[in-house]
């Protein structure tokens, strides 16, 4: 049952949301954000470290097709769900300080996504997957195309296109595998994972490339990215940590869970052509970045760097890279949440304005700000210490050991992080005050709050990574072994 309530609790409370005008709504969906977190943290402390599925919920759906409502997870699930649960109220929070119009509907949109991003980590089934992959990008189309800036409706609708192709391709996919899986068809996961490979070489690929396309653009990995920064900068801000932080991760995620364990044979022939493409974003992105001067879309190419590694190191096949993917999403999430929010404070505080150029000397106004936006900005660069080190370090070993120059190069993400971040930092925190910052107000007490959350876990991941690592260690190591033995066993498959 506590899988079920991690679904059901936010759609309760977001119902009950939209019954409160301003200033209630948003206690109320801070109250239900934080209620989530609890839950969330009493599976933690008693999830076990082992590679089984836990906290499992399964009940008939759809029986006379084979389709249940199977939930659980395992410690990569774990990860995702806490990353999920700890975000939420740091988002909420975020967004107390500016008014928006028809904020009841504003913060129940966020709840349900939650509820979604949730089912997404939880499902067991392949059709039930497809279902809140889909309910999760409902509130997001509504948050950004509502309360976006002036090009907010062709942006979104590119954003929602893109994602509907690639949701299409995937269900065709998910359908073909579940019409394989025997006389009486199921759409269980482990099903799934045996009618996939027992697929010949042609028909692996075919479901190969329809899944990859849908994980690949939500991600999103080169050269599927052009909705991203777009996206990311027209949308609202707390609309863009859902993206950034939580909702790229459903993609990421997808290429552990639904991809690498279904099409062993098209996984291993498409593995190099995936790194390197994959290690193209890492370095076109860092250098978009570099060039940028809206420091939202700064942002928004760092992000995109960020998961281009993610997916060389999942193709490595390297528990190293497997691993540090993992936690990464983890780090990465709370990293870009944390950035998001010190643009729109400074975006609130300015106005319309985010050229870099047109700040300065926010220190002698808010050191509070300097400090939280110094610790999230160390962890997006992996500076030892921070919670971006470990997952960095790993992803970069497992991508070394699949190609050593392939490894080099994409390590040139640390230089160039480190200098459109650092440039970011110095150019708005220190010199003098500019125009646009001489009266710069001091962070609020909700704004503070969302960042001390962030800030800790900076710290805490980078001095305990194997707090996290431990959890996702054992399920990792399974699915790895499993795809590794799968890809093995492929090779002799029919053609």
């Amino acid at each position: 049952m506590l899988s079920l309530t991690l679904i059901i609790l936010p759609v309760i409370c977001g119902l009950m949301v939209l019954a409160f005008k301003s200033d209630i709504a948003k206690y109320v969906a801070l109250a239900a954000a934080v209620a989530e977190l609890a839950v969330v943290l009493v599976a933690f402390s008693g999830f076990a470290t082992n590679a089984d599925v836990q906290y499992a919920f399964s009940m008939p759906w759809m029986p006379e097709w084979g389709i249940t409502f199977s939930l659980g997870m395992d410690g990569i699930s774990m990860m995702l769900v806490f990353l999920a649960a700890i975000l939420m109220p740091s988002i909420i929070l975020s967004a107390f300080n500016n008014e928006k119009k028809f904020p009841a509907v504003f913060y129940a949109l966020m709840l349900l996504m939650q509820s979604g991003l949730m089912g997404v980590f939880l499902a067991q089934d392949g059709f039930l997957f497809y279902f809140f992959w889909e309910i999760a990008l409902i509130p997001i189309y509504f948050l950004a195309s509502i309360w976006g800036s002036e090009r907010k409706i062709p942006v979104t609708t590119k954003f929602f296109i893109y994602t509907i192709f690639g949701s299409l391709f995937m269900l065709l996919s998910i359908l073909y595998l579940y019409l394989h899986t025997g006389d009486t068809p199921s759409a269980a996961i482990s099903d799934l994972y045996r009618a996939g490979r027992s697929l010949g070489h042609l028909e692996q690929t075919y479901v190969f490339l329809g899944l990859f396309a849908a994980f690949a653009i939500k991600m999103p990995l080169f050269p599927f990215h052009t909705w991203q920064p777009d996206t990311y900068t027209e949308a609202p801000t707390p609309a863009t940590m859902l993206l950034s932080g939580i909702m790229l991760k459903m993609g990421v995620y997808g290429l552990i869970r639904w991809l690498l364990p279904v099409v062993p044979w098209a996984v291993n022939e498409w593995t190099p052509i995936i790194i390197v493409l994959s290690v193209i974003g890492v370095i076109y992105g860092s250098i978009i970045a570099i060039r940028q001067r809206d420091i939202k879309r700064l942002v928004a190419y760092s992000s995109f760097a960020h998961v281009g590694l993610m997916g060389a190191a999942i193709f490595s096949l390297e528990i190293e890279g497997l691993q540090g993917a993992i936690i990464q999403m983890v780090a990465h999430g709370i990293n870009v949440v944390g950035l998001f929010h010190a643009v729109q404070i400074i975006r609130t505080r300015v106005g319309r304005t985010l050229d870099i150029s047109d700040l300065g000397g926010i220190t002698q106004s808010s050191p509070s700000l300097t400090v939280y936006f110094m610790l999230v900005l160390l962890g997006s660069v992996a500076l030892p210490l921070t919670n971006g080190f470990p997952g960095e370090f790993l992803m970069l070993k497992g991508v070394f050991m699949y190609n050593p120059i392939l490894g080099v190069v994409a390590g040139l993400t640390i230089i160039l992080g480190a200098v459109y971040m650092l440039r970011l930092f110095q150019s708005t925190m220190f010199g003098p005050k500019t125009e646009a910052t001489q009266n710069f107000a001091k962070l609020t007490f909700s704004e503070g709050m969302a960042f001390f959350p962030l800030a800790s876990l900076v710290l805490l991941m980078g001095f305990f990574p194997n707090i996290f690592l431990s959890i996702t260690e054992p399920a990792a190591k399974a699915l790895l072994t499993d795809v590794v033995s799968a890809v093995s066993n492929s090779l002799t498959l029919k053609p």
